[in-house]
């Protein structure tokens, strides 16, 4: 039996999520696509995890991309980009209600930035180093990159990013916005639990409506976002009732 990409495990509210091809850098394959699937859902509907922790085996990085040796077995490289979308991960994503701590280390390359990208709070280690190396492989991101990178850093810098290649060393993603946090090495654990302790003793409904009303308003007009957000205070206020 194949090893577990995926090690899924609980401790009080909070959920972790491992990487686990440490080997390969934590290359996204699609065993991994349909493991992540399970555990993702499992966040999703265990209403005792309030909050998930996302991170990467070993010490050479969260994730470096996709595993080419599978996904570039397809007939194109389209359809080896699209095999990810098969089982809509990357939209289950944005389902979840909880809010995800993505915990960033070494090599974050490709799926691993995207991946980063679809999580709440991302706190990276002093040696992490981003990379979207698609276009410069003559394909495009195509598993969410080009729309939620500009998304979280703005066009113009994801324009850089995309297009040249580039390697992001953890101090410019900070100062991109692409992380929320750099610490050493040595304290990113500790970081992220701390964290995701703060968020699981807030009332899980505010969390989950103020998430909302971020990632959905910010798509509307404003005068669009500002009744969500009233809508959603109504709603809040009612479960309280």
């Amino acid at each position: 039996m194949d090893q577990e990409t995926i090690v899924y495990s609980k401790q009080g509210l909070i959920a972790h999520v491992l990487l686990n091809r440490p080997r390969m850098v934590n290359a996204y394959n699609i065993q991994m696509r349909d493991e992540l699937l399970q555990a993702l859902e499992a966040i999703r509907d265990d209403p005792d995890v309030l909050v998930a922790i996302l991170s990467g085996a070993g010490d050479r990085g969260f994730c470096a991309g996709a595993d080419l040796t599978e996904f570039g077995t397809a007939p194109s490289q389209v359809v080896a980009r699209l095999v990810r979308w098969e089982r809509d991960v990357w939209g289950l994503f944005l389902e979840i209600k909880k809010p995800l701590i993505a915990v960033l280390h070494g090599h974050v390359v490709g799926s691993g930035v995207e991946i980063a990208c679809l999580c709440d709070i991302r706190i990276a280690s002093e040696d992490a180093v981003f990379r979207m190396p698609e276009v410069a492989l003559g394909m495009v991101p195509a598993a969410g990159g080009t729309q939620m990178l500009p998304r979280t850093i703005g066009i113009g810098p994801a324009l850089d990013v995309l297009l040249t290649g580039r390697s992001v060393t953890a101090e410019e993603a900070l100062t991109l916005g692409l992380v929320h946090r750099v610490v050493p090495k040595a304290e990113l654990s500790d970081a992220a639990t701390h964290v995701a302790g703060r968020l699981a003793s807030h009332s899980p409904d505010a969390v989950a409506f103020a998430k909302s009303a971020v990632l959905t308003g910010t798509d509307m007009p404003l005068s669009a976002g500002l009744d969500l957000e009233q809508r959603l205070t109504a709603r809040l206020a009612l479960r309280r009732g």
